[in-house]
């Protein structure tokens, strides 16, 4: 497996990661039916193949998915970089708000260990940003936790520009973590050049659309009721059929190669630079072993004109998000 490294303070990664929210049934976020053996074997899988970078949070469940992560990597930590996140809240399980304040990163952090099995978190994230805490306040708790020895990196999750530089002052930032793809490239105007600049490496999430680059899904009916992406407006009856083409264009390329749409989706995204680390969902090994081969398909200028030419920023149908979800991301 190739590596990559994540900010300026020597945090080496494989090229691709795992994003383990998914691996869960039930929960606040169902992306269709997962079985927790079949989970657990995927990232023993995905360990083997050279995967180090798996990424889970308090939120996926909320609780659970950290644990099943635990479970999954004990006796197998050496070598790996888990991350994980806080942002809100709980009555029990029910999420009571955001609190991005030292004394919930905190808490987070401490309930994060203990349900990961571990001593040290080695990426931690604020989840979203908390418009009523100041971003010095919080990135000087969570230096407090590195100093500490509790977190070894400190990273964002859709944070705005002017957010990444004000952090960025107080502790060096690892990573920024933000949905971008193919069909999702608003990130590309001012927030991936703000990276490079200050240095910080770039993990995108949904890095196949939710699944939807992958292929496989041509109609809201292909996905079980519970499914979160109902709620997700590109998926919409009105949505969906436009964004078909961007589906098509995709398949085209990877027919060209022989390979799968989601390692061309995938090598679109490595192919944007080095700090680059996407970390796709998944749940069954068979999907991992896909997503793992990604970094060896090398994209033509021909096929990266293609796949830019398929969706320009801002001509995918429909937001990524709901109202609310929109209301939270680049602060």
């Amino acid at each position: 497996m190739k590596m990559r490294q994540l900010g300026s303070q020597g945090l080496e990664v494989s090229a691709i990661g795992i994003g383990c929210m998914p691996m869960i049934s039930g929960g606040n976020i169902v992306y269709g039916k997962a079985d927790r053996t079949e989970s657990i074997a995927t990232i023993h899988e995905a360990i083997d193949l050279g995967i180090t970078f798996l990424d889970t949070a308090e939120m996926y469940g909320p609780f659970t998915n950290e644990a099943l992560v635990g479970e999954a990597i004990r006796g197998n930590r050496d070598g790996l970089i888990i991350a994980t996140k806080f942002a809100m809240t709980w009555n029990g399980n029910e999420m009571a708000g955001l609190d991005g304040s030292a004394a919930n990163a905190r808490r987070a952090c401490e309930g994060s260990l203990k349900r990961l099995g571990i001593d040290t978190i080695d990426l931690f994230y604020q989840h979203r940003v908390d418009p009523k805490v100041p971003i010095e306040d919080t990135i000087g708790g969570m230096a407090e936790l590195v100093k500490e020895g509790k977190v070894r990196h400190i990273a964002l999750s859709e944070a705005g520009p002017e957010t990444l530089r004000r952090a960025a002052a107080v502790h060096p930032i690892a990573a920024l973590q933000t949905e971008y793809s193919i069909w999702e490239r608003d990130v590309e105007a001012e927030i991936l050049p703000v990276c490079l600049e200050l240095g910080i490496g770039f993990v995108p999430y949904s890095p196949l659309g939710r699944g939807f680059l992958a292929g496989g899904i041509r109609s809201i009916n292909d996905l079980p009721a519970d499914d979160w992406r109902h709620n997700d407006p590109r998926y919409s009856p009105e949505n969906m059929p436009k964004n078909l083409a961007i589906v098509d264009a995709v398949a085209a390329v990877a027919r060209r190669h022989g390979v799968s749409n989601a390692q061309i989706a995938l090598g679109w995204l490595l192919a944007q630079g080095d700090h680059v680390v996407p970390i796709p969902g998944v749940k069954r090994r068979e999907t991992m072993r896909d997503s793992a081969g990604s970094p060896e398909v090398t994209l033509s200028d021909t096929d990266l004109a293609d796949l830019d030419a398929a969706a320009p920023t801002g001509t995918t149908a429909g937001p990524r998000y709901g109202e609310r979800g929109m209301k939270m991301v680049k602060i």
